[in-house]
């Protein structure tokens, strides 16, 4: 890894500044030094995992993503209301009308559920 003119700089001003002030300063200017240091090795751990992070995962096309979860919600409600209204009205009754209705939603909601869930392991 080369090392960055800031860091030499850096070594230089204190090597600098401990020459002018004296030996008094020096464990002073040692910390102020490796503090510096301390908070440049963070930022370029920090870059090397963004890189890496990036670079990990896939990019990601949320309007498309968006999309699809609008049309499936669209298809889902132009499905599942004309479909409630048409067994509503066919004669069923009772239980078996009841039985038919949830067995409706439920598998309107299994077909949106089964979207969520896979779009996650993609």
């Amino acid at each position: 890894m080369a090392r960055s003119s800031s860091s030499g700089d850096e070594l230089r001003a204190s090597l600098a500044a401990r020459r002018d002030l004296g030996p008094d300063y020096e464990d002073s200017l040692v910390e102020g030094f490796l503090e510096k240091m301390d908070q440049e090795i963070d930022r370029r751990v920090d870059d090397r995992v963004a890189a890496r992070v990036r670079k990990e995962s896939p990019p990601v096309r949320p309007s498309v993503d968006a999309g699809q979860r609008l049309a499936l919600a669209i298809i889902s409600l132009a499905f599942g209301v004309p479909g409630t209204i048409a067994i509503s009205f066919s004669g069923l009754s009772g239980p078996f009308l009841g039985f038919v209705l949830v067995l409706l939603w439920v598998g309107i909601l299994g077909v949106n559920a089964s979207f969520t869930l896979g779009r996650r392991h993609h």
